[in-house]
C-alpha cells in the first residue's frame, strides 16, 4: 500500500485529507507541523509527502528543505496543499524541491489524480 505523510496544522484539513486519501486506497499518517513530520519521516518511509505551507514550528518550505537533505527523501514526491497561490511562494517551494502545488480548497478527485500522477 502506498504510504502518504499528510502535514497540516488544521485538524479538520488533516481529517479531510485522510478521508479522501484513505478512500482512494492510500495509507495516511498525519503530522500537525513540519517538525513532527520530519521526526516521523526519519523514523519511517513514506512514498509521498503532502504538506501545507503555513504552519507553526517548521513551515512547509522548511520541511521540504529538511526532507531533501535526507538521503531517503531526495527523490520522494512532495506536494504542497495550501491556500498560498502567489507565484513567489510557488517559486520558493519549487526552489526548495517541491514536486507540485495544489491550492486549497481542493477537489478530492483532483487531489487523488495528482498524487497518482506523481507517484508513477
Amino acid at each position: 500500500m502506498t504510504r502518504i505523510l499528510a502535514v497540516d496544522d488544521s485538524p479538520s484539513m488533516r481529517e479531510m485529507v485522510r478521508l479522501t486519501l484513505s478512500a482512494a486506497g492510500f495509507e495516511v499518517t498525519q503530522a500537525e507541523d513540519g517538525q513532527q513530520a520530519l521526526e516521523l519521516a526519519r523514523k519511517s518511509t513514506f512514498d509521498l509527502v503532502l504538506s501545507d505551507v503555513n504552519m507553526p514550528q517548521m513551515d512547509g518550505i522548511e520541511l521540504i528543505r529538511a526532507l531533501r537533505a535526507e538521503a531517503g527523501y531526495r527523490h520522494t514526491p512532495i506536494l504542497m496543499l495550501t491556500t498560498e497561490a502567489s507565484l513567489d511562494r510557488r517559486r520558493e517551494g519549487k526552489d526548495a524541491g517541491a514536486t507540485g502545488w495544489i491550492v486549497k480548497p481542493f477537489e478530492p478527485a483532483q487531489l487523488v489524480a495528482t498524487m497518482k500522477k506523481v507517484l508513477r
